[in-house]
């Protein structure tokens, strides 16, 4: 299935997912930036791809268990609304938009990401009031 991928439209929004997310998720180039990382994390959350969801959590803080395995949901959308690098630091404001059980919702999250040995990691994210 992933194959097809290659010439589609990318998740995040990319235009072409092999040349954005797929490069980081198929073929394991690093990402250089937190929000690359944000990107591709958005985009194997759509993939289910568990395990490079977790393999970009840092070990500090990712959970024992799977993380990607909700088939109710049905990933529409991201919209990238920061990205604050402070050097081996940084965090990415984002929303994703999905639907459940065919109800929209928004996912807001600020995103905290730590760079170690030149490998961006996610840590964890904080969700804004309204």
């Amino acid at each position: 299935m992933r194959e097809k991928q290659g010439t589609m439209p990318c998740p995040c929004g990319g235009a072409d997912y092999a040349a954005c997310c797929g490069r980081f998720i198929e073929r394991g180039e690093t990402p250089r930036t937190a929000e690359e990382l944000m990107r591709s994390r958005y985009s194997a959350f759509t993939l289910k791809d568990d395990a490079y969801l977790k393999s970009s959590w840092h070990p500090r803080t990712r959970p024992a268990e799977a993380v990607a395995q909700d088939e109710g949901i049905k990933w529409l959308g991201l919209d990238v609304r920061r990205h604050v690098p402070a050097g081996d630091e940084a965090t990415v404001e984002f929303i994703a938009r999905y639907k459940v059980g065919g109800r929209a919702h928004r996912l807001h999250e600020v995103s905290r990401f730590v760079r170690e040995d030149g490998r961006w990691f996610y840590v964890d994210g904080s969700f804004p009031e309204k």
